[in-house]
């Protein structure tokens, strides 16, 4: 799945640009921002095993939850001044990606 690939991809793009974060971070922002971005495809791919359209409608607006999440943590990161509005772009573009995708999915589920 496409949104699944795409998912992932904004996983290992959070996890590279917390490495600019402070280590005073790691057990706070890093961590969350992380699990958070990591949320999104773990939820895509539990919701495609299970076995009603129902369920799977469910996780993703889960997943689409933990997106904005992720989102909102690196908007939190960028206005700490822990990475650049030019270093996190690529990632907002993906989550305005990603999310316009699970919305689709999820409503032909529906």
């Amino acid at each position: 799945m496409i949104v699944w690939q795409k998912a992932m991809d904004l996983a290992v793009q959070i996890y590279e640009l917390s490495k600019y974060f402070p280590k005073e971070e790691t057990c706070r922002l890093t961590s969350q921002i992380t699990r958070a971005a990591t949320s999104v495809a773990a939820n895509i791919a539990e919701g495609h095993a299970r076995s009603t359209a129902k369920d799977y409608a469910q996780f993703l607006a889960i997943a689409k939850g933990s997106l904005m999440e992720s989102e909102t943590l690196l908007t939190l990161a960028v206005r700490l001044k822990y990475v650049t509005s030019q270093q996190a772009q690529p990632f907002f573009d993906l989550v305005t990606e990603i999310s316009k995708m699970l919305t689709v999915l999820r409503q032909k589920l529906l």
